[in-house]
């Protein structure tokens, strides 16, 4: 069985990547942030999965990989 996705409005996804409105719309332009769904007429909102990957996909980009290591080489 699938799990229902959550939307989030604006306000949410401001607070969790810590953008606002214009640096958010300007990255989604520049196609490097999900774009919204249009749930209403004048309505959009994020998918929520979406705005993990996209949070991971920075954590991983401003990770050298030298600085990433296994459990196994810190003894775990």
């Amino acid at each position: 069985m699938t799990h229902p996705k959550k939307f989030l409005r604006f306000n949410d996804v401001s607070m969790l990547v810590g953008l606002g409105r214009t640096t958010i719309y300007k990255r989604i332009k520049a196609g490097t942030f999900p774009a919204p769904i249009h749930i209403g007429e004048k309505a959009v909102a994020w998918d929520s999965a979406e705005i993990e990957c996209w949070q991971a996909a920075c954590i991983a980009a401003s990770r050298p990989q030298s600085a990433i290591k296994s459990p196994l080489e810190h003894g775990g």
